[in-house]
């Protein structure tokens, strides 16, 4: 049978009726008849399989007890997240969350079995709290379950869609320093051939001992690690010309594509003026397209090695960020810790045209017995300031002594928090953001770090002008607090994520 044609039979019913079913129900287990008789009648609804009990958008105003069968709750997520099913099987009550925190909430409900279950509107559900203590407790509890498990799912939910928006960041960063190597790699194929093709040129005719001096010469010019010469786009275009009309004069093929390399070089009329005394014709070419290709390839090698070197960087960030803390007890150099989480949001500074502005203390001393979790607080307050700063604003990060604590502090260029809002700011799921783009965790979850695991505080000063988020910390860290945990999360190594609570 279709949930179209599936069976659905709604009636209202005395409460009291229902009695030796509803105390079967862990909730009411130690409910007198009593209680119910004041209740007047409630909704006893019979489905059968894949009946809809409540369609999709349907406002939750009501406490279920499901007596028979199992029923779904299905509620939509944000736009692009899957839908949320909650099985609910017999002896099982749901409903109460919306009620009790007096928030609206919608959802739809299907039979997956054969199911009997009871809805007590909100006024019966009120009079059952303030007439039966046992219930009141045993409803009470099953809110705060439900609320805890709430609380991890959205953290862990939060956790994925992070690591996923930093890892497409990270993907970037690698990108560009792997995508030049791999351009330098290609190039340097094409002039390892044009130079065996020279080569080959050279060695079927002997050489004189003044030829291969003037070679000699200019290899060692083109290999001198200061040859480089430092110049404007003027003045540098102004070199590459005349250098280009020289060659040209000189009778040198390519010599428009080889000049801009040879200038660069710091190579001129004077430094190459051994060549048009002892080569000539094809010679004079072919020497001339070797040193280019010689120079070039010292720039491609150099290129490539840059290019590496900044992957193994991100590399060596990652994994400090990633295991940072994992051995409590170690000392920190919160210097380093700050390093490496700028590397991991690099790409959102850089997105945003932001300035960074870094103020660190020369004599900031490590963090003793260093608890794990502060990278994941420089996370959430960098990645807030970033969300706050208007594009091509500034952001800077100052390290101070303060006395026997240490003090980071992230400053902001945005618009500030409203009064209001500073006095829920550190709430759970409150957030300043859009609809969408904030989950209210960040500045919750780096509170509970700050104070549990290390003993330290997070101070907020804001104005019109800017925010100013400032973390203290002990210098003998967070050794007498690694051992408490902190709710909603799952340590540094798995804590790569950028939570944001504004």
């Amino acid at each position: 049978m279709s949930s179209d044609q599936a069976s659905l039979r709604i009636q209202r019913v005395p409460s009291e009726t229902l009695f030796p079913e509803l105390s079967k129900v862990s909730v009411f287990t130690e409910m007198k008849i009593e209680n119910l008789e004041c209740l007047g009648t409630v909704e006893l609804i019979e489905a059968e399989v894949g009946a809809e009990i409540a369609p999709p958008g349907t406002a939750c105003d009501g406490f279920y007890v499901v007596l028979q069968g199992e029923v779904e709750v299905r509620k939509e997520g944000k736009p692009g997240e899957p839908v949320q099913i909650f099985p609910q099987t017999a002896g099982e009550s749901f409903g109460e969350m919306p009620l009790l925190k007096g928030v609206q909430s919608t959802y739809s409900l299907v039979a997956t079995a054969a199911t009997r279950l009871v809805r007590f509107d909100e006024e019966a559900f009120w009079q059952l709290m303030f007439s039966c203590p046992r219930v009141r407790a045993a409803i009470l509890g099953n809110m705060a379950r439900r609320l805890e498990s709430y609380q991890v799912n959205a953290v862990h939910r939060e956790k994925l869609a992070s690591l996923g928006t930093l890892a497409a960041g990270l993907m970037h960063e690698l990108n560009n320093p792997g995508a030049a190597a791999l351009r330098a790699a290609s190039q340097l194929r094409e002039n390892l051939a044009r130079m065996q093709e020279i080569g080959l040129r050279f060695t079927s005719r002997p050489r004189t001992q003044e030829q291969l001096d003037c070679m000699n010469f200019l290899q060692q010019q083109a290999m001198r690690r200061d040859c480089c010469v430092l110049m404007g786009s003027l003045e540098q275009s102004d070199r590459e010309e005349a250098l280009a009309e020289w060659l040209e004069k000189a009778g040198v093929e390519n010599a428009w594509r080889i000049a801009p390399g040879l200038a660069e070089m710091g190579m001129d009329a004077d430094r190459l003026a051994c060549t048009r005394e002892v080569f000539e014709g094809q010679d004079l070419s072919d020497t001339l397209n070797w040193l280019e290709s010689v120079i070039s390839n010292i720039q491609l090698v150099s290129t490539i090695e840059s290019s590496i070197a900044r992957v193994t960087d991100l590399v060596v960030a990652v994994k400090k960020y990633a295991y940072e803390g994992k051995g409590v007890g170690g000392a920190l150099n919160v210097h380093e810790s700050l390093h490496s989480t700028l590397i991991i949001l690099g790409h959102k500074l850089r997105h945003k045209g932001i300035v960074l502005r870094k103020h660190f203390a020369p004599d900031l001393p490590a963090l003793e017995n260093a608890a794990p979790g502060l990278n994941q607080v420089w996370t959430n307050l960098l990645d807030n300031a970033i969300d706050a700063s208007p594009q091509g604003g500034e952001i800077t990060i100052r390290t101070r002594r303060d006395g026997n604590r240490i003090a980071v502090s992230f400053s902001d260029h945005g618009p500030g928090i409203s009064e209001e809002d500073q006095k829920h700011i550190f709430e759970p799921f409150f957030t300043t953001k859009p609809v969408g783009s904030g989950t209210g965790l960040g500045l919750d979850i780096a509170r509970r770090i700050v104070e549990s695991k290390h003993g330290g505080e997070i101070a907020l000063e804001t104005s019109p002008q800017g925010t100013q988020f400032t973390v203290y910390l002990p210098v003998n860290g967070g050794g007498d607090h690694a051992t408490e945990q902190v709710a909603g999360t799952a340590g540094s190594a798995e804590g790569t994520q950028a939570f944001s609570s504004r």
